[in-house]
């Protein structure tokens, strides 16, 4: 049952638009225009998103340590048989902070999101680290309202010595801004064959993550230290598919399984010689990976 009143939604403000990503190994049919973001006001809050394409929705949620940028190497093949839309989290690009101490209420936020945009019930959920928690709650607390579920590099809870470093994420950004966890987030996303062989999407990734809000992303870091959905779990109805990079330090495949096994009926791939961040270090292996479960 849906935890918020949701707001109507609001004109936007349409924005100039970004330019042309270049970070990642390509997935296919990427040649078309980015097209331009917009603003929606959701409440109090102000939310960046982009759409593109036609059809049953399907709405991509970033991870932690990325921006909505992360999807534009794989968001034109998706497009072609889908509506996109991407929308930047809480703190990141140009939408605004949210009081918020647990995942459930980023979920909320992106529920009354989606009825702004006047999504339908139809409309799937991919996300991915941060927006794949965001998704798990979005599932538990809305999944009457959406459709099907993947949800990428995600856990029921950290393990205990795996929250340390979130907490210590946000205390560091805290005192010391952005830039003093930019090199810890590149090891936290990629493995380092990938770092050592692409060092221009490291340096596209620092640049776009040095630019979020920095006590939106500590309270984000101790939100996800903060989480347990275990005993949630069995709440999920909707079709489900949990997926984890062979290779993820960030998210195990030993734990995000524990995630797959409790939720009824629930799917569980992994993605070979990836690590937290298919859409940039696999993309058209994600894109087929949608695409199978999707259809």
């Amino acid at each position: 049952m849906p935890r918020l009143t949701l707001p109507k939604a609001q004109d936007y403000i349409p924005l100039a638009p970004p330019q042309k990503n270049n970070d990642s190994v390509r997935a296919p049919s990427n040649t078309r225009k980015i097209p331009e973001v917009a603003i929606l006001k959701v409440g109090s809050a102000q939310v960046e998103y982009r759409q593109s394409g036609s059809g049953r929705d399907l709405v991509l949620l970033h991870s932690l340590l990325t921006d909505m940028t992360v999807f534009d190497g794989i968001a034109p093949a998706l497009a072609e048989s889908r509506r996109i839309t991407l929308i930047n989290l809480p703190g990141y690009g140009a939408s605004s902070p949210i009081e918020a101490t647990g995942i459930a209420q980023y979920a909320d936020h992106i529920a009354a999101t989606l009825h702004a945009l006047e999504l339908t019930a139809a409309t799937d959920v991919f996300g991915n680290g941060f927006g794949g928690f965001i998704s798990v709650a979005l599932a538990i607390h809305h999944g009457a309202n959406l459709g099907d579920f993947l949800i990428a590099d995600a856990l029921a809870a950290f393990p205990p010595p795996a929250k340390e470093p979130l907490r210590a994420m946000a205390a560091r950004v805290e005192s010391e801004g952005m830039a003093a966890v930019l090199d810890v987030a590149v090891k936290r996303m990629f493995p380092d064959a990938f770092i050592a062989a692409h060092p221009e999407v490291i340096a596209q990734r620092k640049a776009a993550l040095a630019h979020a809000d920095a006590r939106a992303f500590a309270a984000a870091c101790r939100a996800l230290a903060a989480l347990d959905f275990t005993p949630l779990l069995s709440r999920i109805t909707n079709e489900t598919l949990v997926a984890v990079g062979e290779l993820d330090a960030t998210t195990p495949p030993t734990e995000a399984e524990k995630l797959a096994a409790g939720i009824p009926d629930a799917q569980f791939r992994t993605v070979p010689g990836c690590g937290h961040c298919p859409m940039l270090e696999k993309p058209a292996e994600l894109v087929a990976l949608i695409d199978e479960f999707l259809s």
